[in-house]
């Protein structure tokens, strides 16, 4: 992918966490629709090693089909959709990983609420986004009114 020729929104990659996330996330990225041509949505089901799975990798999967169909469903008339799920033992670099494999010109994502106590226990997913990526990251406003 030459700079050249990128156009930043072009490919834009969006990770969901959640149903509520994807409703979020599409309502957060549909102001900005008319620069993309293509959305891939993703889903990353994080695997700990030595680790008990929070579920079974079964319904890890019928879950994360549901959250990418929220995406589909939600702009596919607007815009071509692709929905990717990744299994990987740390989000963010899934995440990079499968914009890297996916060739988007950029990830958009929406950040996630959660007091400081809580991002320093899990993790600050947003800080380690945007230091340092290998694909522009943009990070979206909050949606003045929620796609349901």
């Amino acid at each position: 992918m030459s700079t050249e020729s990128m156009v930043l929104l072009d490919h834009v990659l969006v990770p969901v966490a959640s149903d509520e996330d994807a409703h979020a996330t599409c309502a957060a990225l549909r102001p900005y629709l008319d620069a993309v041509e293509r959305v891939t949505a993703l889903h990353v089901i994080e695997k700990r090693p030595n680790a008990v799975d929070k579920a079974p990798v079964e319904k890890r999967r019928e879950d994360a089909a549901a959250f990418l169909g929220i995406v589909e469903a939600t702009l596919g008339d607007v815009v071509g959709v692709d929905t990717r799920t990744a299994f990987g033992t740390d989000v963010v670099e899934t995440v990079f990983e499968e914009a890297v494999d996916a060739d988007a010109t950029a990830v958009a994502f929406r950040p996630r609420g959660g007091g400081r106590l809580a991002r320093l226990l899990a993790g600050d997913t947003a800080t380690r986004l945007v230091t340092a990526p290998p694909r522009p990251v943009l990070a979206l406003p909050e949606a003045e009114t929620e796609v349901a």
